[in-house]
């Protein structure tokens, strides 16, 4: 399986994926604004014609990538909530899970935290939905933790957006050559994070 195939296998066709995958190595090197069609459809082995076949502009190109991994991330957050497991439990899972996504897929996390601003602002409206979505389902696990007397937190929103917020800055610094791999970070993140919830 390609690497576009893997990030993006509901995406086709797979000239579809390539222009995602140039587009996100694009963004990271030289930030959204900077880059320029021609330089993803060259970075893809096409024609700068060739790219609007497939989207219609630069901001449709970081619009799916951003919805992709906002939607591949809720989606890991939303099958663990669902699980029926201890809140403990759970949210050690969706912080392994959460931060070793952000960790694997660093350039992409990159590009869908960081570019926000560069959405239009329908898009942005609809990737911002995604994220309310995702905190409250954080924001859910914490309350049931609380209520159970599992977690000691006095504001439940602020430490929901603290979880997340150690999560997604994982993709800012995370390389390969960081020192460990993205599973055993997110486990190391997890047990943190539960210490932070103040779980005994």
């Amino acid at each position: 399986m390609t690497l576009s195939a893997e990030l993006w296998p509901d995406v086709q066709p797979d000239a579809a994926r390539r222009l995602m995958l140039a587009a996100v190595e694009s963004f990271a090197e030289r930030g959204y604004h900077a880059t320029t069609t021609r330089d993803i459809a060259s970075a893809a082995g096409m024609s700068p014609a060739a790219l609007y076949v497939h989207f219609p502009s630069k901001a449709a190109l970081l619009f799916a990538i951003s919805e992709s991994g906002h939607q591949q991330t809720l989606t890991l957050v939303e099958s663990v909530a669902k699980r029926d497991q201890s809140p403990l439990v759970k949210m050690h899972k969706i912080v392994e899970d959460f931060v070793s996504w952000h960790a694997r897929r660093h350039t992409v996390a990159r590009v869908v935290q960081y570019e926000l601003k560069a959405l239009p602002e329908k898009e942005y409206e609809v990737i911002a939905g995604l994220r309310r979505r995702i905190e409250q389902t954080v924001r859910d696990v914490i309350a049931e933790g609380t209520e159970q007397g599992v977690f000691t937190v006095s504001d439940v929103r602020t430490a929901a957006r603290a979880v997340l917020s150690l999560g997604v800055d994982v993709a800012r610094w995370y390389t390969e050559r960081s020192g460990k791999t993205p599973k055993a970070l997110g486990h190391d993140y997890a047990e943190l994070t539960l210490r932070m919830l103040g779980a005994g």
